[in-house]
């Protein structure tokens, strides 16, 4: 994960469709993001973070009927509670787009006349079957033995139509020839051999136009010079990185990286740098996929009811605490499950009896003390060093539970140090001077490593260790995480 360029990172999340409100697979998606966001405006990087809302689509046009709504008025509000509930979260998104905005609608054509100046677009009638959950297209042996879409179990509707087309085809050597000198383009390295394997059983041409045929709401962007044409959705929604930074400022410095679900990871490691090397652009860094959510081992629909709502887990346990269980708990990349008795788990154990602990007992017994700048001992120095060092080269490699693991290790290196010099009972005062030093130290540091992943509790255990002229004053915090029964 390099950027770039020195001092400055580009971020992204998907922009999430309008059609429902967010659940707890779209917040690890954006958790994710948002410490990978930090982590490099920590190391004093210029972080761009985008997220924001996926608006011009049929599911769009679909909810807003079901909820009996105007569709503009119906994208208004669902817009503002994807972004409310980021704030809620404490995501430290530098903008939020909508695809309905002016800035992108102007984008979009910019990059449309381009593929149009590569000789990239052509019309055509195309027959075939389109999944409205996917927003997408399916082949016949993409789908189950009932006919079914696999992820929405739904009939796909069958479709012919005439639409613009993007040459896709023309690009499978150009992608192929990418990969082979960027390995690292996709991640984690399975995914990147899904999206080779793919490229290379064959690209065909894919439909960038739906037909707006009688009946069929005109909502969208128009194809630039045929009205009776709207660009579809992905052709649309795609372009939003470029155009929150603009051509030139895409020209000058494409995102690092485009963190996504590895539902939608064909269309941002294949269709999106294709588009982009028409057009003339530069192609992101990297893409980085997670995997699915379940809920009890039971995938997430709408039909059964089953979604998680995170501002709910944040109102219960605590933002950080969702985080931490979020990034701990799930491999990066690999599919992840939630339970109540797997976050209660994680809270008590490494929240409330670790980290919480630990720092209770270490600020409750400096607090009673004033002390003075020491040496480290060379065991804590090195403790600290390895810490910093598995942290930084973990969240490099995508690997968040090993990360928070290193940092938990550091903990319990500490804990098994209070509890074997029974530092409570050291009697000499330089002696016991010199160890609270070395515990606050190695606290102190490990609340600046956890900055990423849990800024809130990082910040109060920052805010109870002060250092000044020479001497260091610790206070008591407020329980960090109250047991939870």
């Amino acid at each position: 994960m390099e950027t770039q360029d020195n001092g400055k990172f580009y971020i992204t999340t998907p922009i999430y469709y309008v059609n429902d409100k967010p659940h707890i697979g779209h917040a690890y998606t954006t958790i994710v993001a948002d410490t990978l966001a930090r982590w490099r405006s920590a190391r004093g990087e210029n972080v761009i973070f985008l997220t924001g809302t996926d608006e011009n689509s049929q599911k769009t046009i679909d909810a807003a009927a079901k909820a009996k709504e105007e569709v503009r008025a119906y994208t208004d509000r669902l817009a503002q509670t994807w972004e409310e509930t980021w704030r809620k979260l404490g995501i430290s998104n530098t903008d939020f787009i909508r695809t309905t905005e002016a800035r992108h609608i102007e984008t979009v054509n910019d990059f449309w006349g381009r593929l149009e100046a590569a000789g990239d677009l052509y019309k055509g009638r195309y027959e075939g079957l389109y999944c409205k959950g996917h927003e997408a297209f399916l082949k016949e042996d993409e789908l189950t033995d009932d006919g079914l879409c696999p992820d929405h179990k739904v009939k796909p509707e069958r479709v012919s139509e005439e639409n613009y087309y993007f040459a896709l085809s023309k690009y499978q050597e150009k992608l192929l020839k990418h990969y082979e000198t960027n390995p690292d383009f996709v991640a984690p390295p399975h995914r990147f051999n899904e999206v080779k394997a793919f490229v290379e059983q064959g690209l065909e041409d894919v439909s960038f136009s739906r037909e707006l045929k009688e009946g069929r709401e005109a909502w969208g962007i128009p194809v630039p010079g045929d009205p009776h044409q709207m660009i579809y959705v992905w052709a649309d929604a795609l372009v939003n990185y470029v155009s929150e930074v603009g051509i030139e400022g895409w020209e000058e410095h494409p995102a690092d990286v485009h963190a996504v679900g590895k539902d939608i990871l064909r269309f941002h490691a294949v269709i999106w740098p294709a588009m982009l090397m028409s057009a003339g652009l530069p192609l992101p860094g990297q893409v980085i996929a997670n995997g699915f959510f379940t809920i009890d081992g039971t995938k997430i629909s709408k039909s059964l009811g089953n979604a998680v709502d995170p501002l709910d887990l944040a109102n219960r346990y605590g933002v950080d605490a969702l985080r931490y269980f979020l990034l701990r708990e799930i491999p990066y990349g690999e599919d992840g499950d939630y339970s109540e008795a797997k976050m209660k788990e994680r809270y008590n154990g490494d929240l409330a009896n670790g980290l919480g602990n630990f720092a209770s007992r270490v600020l409750t017994l400096a607090e009673k003390e004033e002390l003075a700048m020491l040496a480290l001992d060379p065991e804590f120095e090195k403790v600290i060093a390895e810490t910093k060092s598995a942290v930084t080269r973990r969240v490099q490699e995508y690997k968040f539970p090993d990360a928070l693991a290193a940092l938990w290790h550091a903990i319990a290196f500490g804990d098994k140090y209070v509890n074997e010099k029974k530092v409570w009972e050291i009697a000499d005062k330089k002696e016991r001077a010199a160890a609270l030093f070395n515990l606050v130290s190695l606290l102190d540091n490990v609340a600046a490593q956890l900055l990423p992943f849990l800024p809130e509790t990082s910040r109060k255990i920052t805010a109870c260790i002060i250092w000044k002229n020479g001497k260091l004053k610790a206070k008591k915090p407020a329980a960090l995480f109250p047991r939870v029964s």
